[in-house]
């Protein structure tokens, strides 16, 4: 049975302090089987927005530690910004995905909810699909006043009574906590600065207004520039494409255009599919002529990627998370440099004038295959290593006893941290070996290939060699790791000799 999957989307009120959203953040990637999936900060909004998905369970305690987390570090008597708030974690919104109902939301909302209530005595109302009352449906209702009127309004109006929690504001304020649909939170920016024009505007397009339906708005002054600041409640009502061509000719109407757009976290893929299809009038287009689409379904199962594809590994490499980091990166580089070896070794093999060398160069396709394999589950490995160690770091310490099984678990996990990225130093050395063989027999047109994977495999030797020596020395009795300092030493002794061959090989072959 598919376990259920729930996504968070919550709106913390902070982003010019970027060390506090990294203490939310490591509050929610302390829940082990929840995964991060963005975090977008905006200066002027003073707002930071993280999306992170799991199973019910994993979710709704994240999201409490989130919460918990961010009332201890922000203050909403010292809050400015552009966005309307509440709270310190000023709304999170629960999303059924694969699996999971809107049911499931609602209950994990209510749950939530009475915790926060109770155990950190934050007020909470409820909102969208868990509302309790249908005046609270729209979040905007909720938020009327923001933080200050609310403050005033709390304790002596019955219409503003939390459905959790104390009737008094604190510093971390209320949180608004709820369920609902998939929503795209959707900026355009205007030509202009005036913000009376944005406002306009925003009135206009918004369901509130009389204008379009599913559509949120208002308008703002964000970096001099006017900014109709949108959510986009159902985009498949009310697409994303239709929503900008009715501001492109409000706009008009004040002689301004758009001058960009952006989005704050992250979008449905059909959202943008379906606004490409509209501009460019592809009005027989079917989905599965996206080539993607056709090639992630007929290798849905493939073992081999499921350390993760190229475009997906490099935008969580380029997340501002702890992992993937660079020992990942230095194994995925290896596994590249391994296939790169395995290609020219296949179209070598595939020559009848370097028919003499097929035997020799079926072996060792084989044998970077197997390389590419375990380098890229070393991707993966050397993630969950580093995460170990940081849960190692957070176990209780306030005893003797404590203090001493957490050393203990520090030294095993920081130890098996740096024999992973070890393990593929010598998987790197293996691939610059087979690559020196291929640049020496194999096609003379490839050599270039075989130079690349050469490459690769140092860099993946260099990164991996970092990893190695950080967490060895990182250890307060580092004689536990002088063996496997001593094997790198040995190791990269053995990459400068493979070097000075290729370089002599390039020469002789490649004429460099």
């Amino acid at each position: 049975m598919t376990t259920p999957l729930i996504e968070c989307i919550p709106n913390f009120s902070e982003a010019r302090r970027p060390e506090v959203i990294d203490r939310i953040v490591a509050a929610i990637q302390s829940v082990s089987d929840v995964k991060l999936l963005d975090r977008s900060s905006d200066f002027d909004h003073n707002r930071t927005v993280l999306t992170f998905a799991g199973p019910p369970e994993g979710v709704e305690e994240a999201a409490f530690r989130a919460i918990k987390t961010a009332s201890e570090l922000i203050n909403l008597d010292h809050h400015t910004g552009e966005h309307p708030r509440i709270g310190a974690t000023d709304v999170v919104p629960f999303v059924p995905l694969g699996g999971a109902t809107m049911d499931d939301c609602i209950a994990i909302a209510q749950r939530l909810g009475k915790r926060v209530g109770s155990e950190l005595s934050i007020p909470v109302y409820l909102y969208e699909a868990a509302a309790s009352r249908p005046d609270r449906t729209n979040l905007e209702n909720i938020r009327r006043g923001q933080y200050e009127g609310l403050k005033s309004e709390i304790e002596t109006n019955p219409e503003r009574q939390p459905d959790f929690g104390p009737a008094k504001l604190g510093t971390a304020g209320a949180t608004v906590i709820g369920a609902r649909n998939p929503l795209i939170a959707f900026n355009v920016y205007l030509t202009t600065g005036d913000v009376e024009i944005a406002k306009k505007i925003a009135k206009a397009v918004r369901q509130s207004s009389g204008g379009l339906r599913y559509v949120k708005g208002l308008g703002l002054l964000v970096d001099g520039r006017a900014q109709v600041s949108m959510n986009l409640t159902n985009f498949r009502e009310t697409p994303v494409a239709r929503v900008v061509e009715f501001i492109r000719r409000e706009a008009q109407r004040y002689g301004v255009g758009i001058h960009h757009s952006e989005l704050v976290g992250l979008i449905p893929q059909e959202a943008l599919v379906d606004a490409a299809v509209w501009y460019t009038q592809l009005d027989q287009f079917d989905k599965e002529q996206i080539l993607e689409s056709r090639l992630f379904s007929t290798s849905a199962g493939d073992a081999s990627d499921s350390a993760g594809n190229g475009p997906s590994f490099l935008e969580e490499l380029a997340s501002p998370t702890p992992t993937p980091g660079g020992g990942s990166a230095g194994a995925y580089a290896g596994a590249m440099g391994a296939g790169l070896v395995a290609m020219v070794a296949g179209i070598t093999m595939s020559k009848k004038k370097y028919a003499d060398v097929e035997a020799e160069m079926q072996a060792i396709r084989v044998v970077a295959e197997n390389l590419r394999a375990e380098l890229t589950q070393a991707v993966e490995d050397d993630s969950a290593a580093f995460e170990a160690v940081m849960g190692a770091m957070r176990l209780p310490k306030d005893t003797d006893e404590q203090k001493k099984a957490r050393n203990a678990a520090i030294l095993q996990a920081t130890l098996n941290a740096a024999h992973i990225p070890l393990h593929v130093c010598g998987d790197a050395v293996k691939v610059m070996s087979l690559a020196v063989k291929c640049a020496r027999r194999g096609i003379l047109s490839a050599v270039s290939d075989s130079i690349s994977g050469f490459a690769m495999a140092r860099a993946c030797l260099t990164a991996a060699g970092y990893n190695v020596r950080i967490n060895i020395n990182s250890l307060e009795d580092k004689s536990a790791g002088e063996r496997m300092l001593a094997e790198l030493v040995e190791l990269e002794k053995e990459a400068d000799k493979l070097e000075a061959e290729i370089r002599a090989v390039v020469k002789e072959r490649g004429g460099i």
